[in-house]
């Protein structure tokens, strides 16, 4: 089982027509709102966006903190401000954070409105982009900041392919995107964490492979929760590999032969890694500090 060459790349056809699009629908927004997903800031940016959205005004929404490391969660939010981009931090599931995302945006389009008035035009909606890589929750924040139930929503990367304006209330439109990836992975390690948490289609990928490289990062860097999840105590020189292999001889996922089932174990770990199950994670820190 090889986890040194892991090579990911996936770039469906629908996904260069969604940028030609984007590109032709900025001229109609007022701000572009970015969806990342907390345990993989970077990796989950698409570095397409900068060079599409120019100079409009910036949004990050850090998505999925119940999920996350908490204190990497805040130190991820301080990069960004800096960066002169407004924050707001999500988890969509239990709406935390939704009710903070329209005070946010007209903070961060203050300007503006304030022309709006001097004009006589108090009351015109803003209209805002919304942009993410797939699987990344952008449905779902959508769903929960206009309160509805009308957007396709899945657990699967690129179901939500047309655009659709959605109203929040009458100051505020929202444009929706489909999620779109990059071309090619410039750093393997991207593609690699983007498959950990989701963003690229399973049936794609090398399972097993991709799971031991999971479990060599989790337990590098969260042993405790490891141990407490798996019961593992590896030798001190164990591999990727067979840190995998453990896991499924702690579990007890057995084939004939009693060899350990490395397919079942690998869909557990990544299940269980993406359910939050195992602990609350973060695999980027900003950069100067990466793990």
């Amino acid at each position: 089982m090889e986890t040194e060459q892991l090579q990911i790349q996936w770039y469906p056809g629908h996904m260069t027509k969604t940028r030609r699009m984007m590109e032709s629908d900025l001229r109609l927004v007022d701000a572009v709102c970015e969806i990342v997903d907390a345990r993989i800031p970077v990796s989950s940016r698409n570095p397409d966006l900068d060079s599409i959205c120019g100079d409009k005004p910036r949004m990050i929404i850090l998505n999925r903190i119940d999920m996350a490391d908490p204190a990497r969660t805040k130190q991820w939010a301080a990069w960004f401000k800096a960066r002169e981009m407004a924050v707001i931090q999500t988890d969509c599931k239990s709406r935390k954070g939704i009710a903070d995302f329209a005070p946010a945006l007209r903070r961060l389009l203050a300007d503006k409105l304030r022309r709006y008035a001097e004009k006589g035009m108090i009351g015109k909606p803003l209209k805002v982009m919304v942009v993410g890589i797939p699987n990344v929750g952008k449905s779902t924040f959508i769903n929960q900041v206009a309160g509805r139930k009308g957007a396709k929503a899945e657990n699967r990367p690129g179901v939500t392919r047309g655009k659709q304006w959605v109203t929040v209330d009458q100051g505020l439109l929202l444009l929706d995107t489909p999620g779109i990836l990059w071309p090619k992975f410039e750093d393997p390690e991207v593609g690699v964490r983007l498959a950990f948490t989701g963003a690229v289609k399973d049936d794609i990928l090398d399972l097993e492979s991709l799971a031991a490289r999971l479990a060599g990062v989790l337990w590098r860097n969260y042993p405790e929760a490891m141990q407490a999840r798996y019961k593992l105590d590896p030798a001190p020189d164990a591999s990727d590999p067979d840190l995998l292999l453990e896991i499924g001889k702690r579990r007890g996922y057995l084939i004939s032969g009693g060899e350990i089932d490395l397919e079942r174990t690998s869909r557990v770990l990544l299940e269980e890694y993406r359910a939050a199950k195992i602990g609350r994670f973060t695999l980027e820190l900003p950069p100067a500090e990466e793990m």
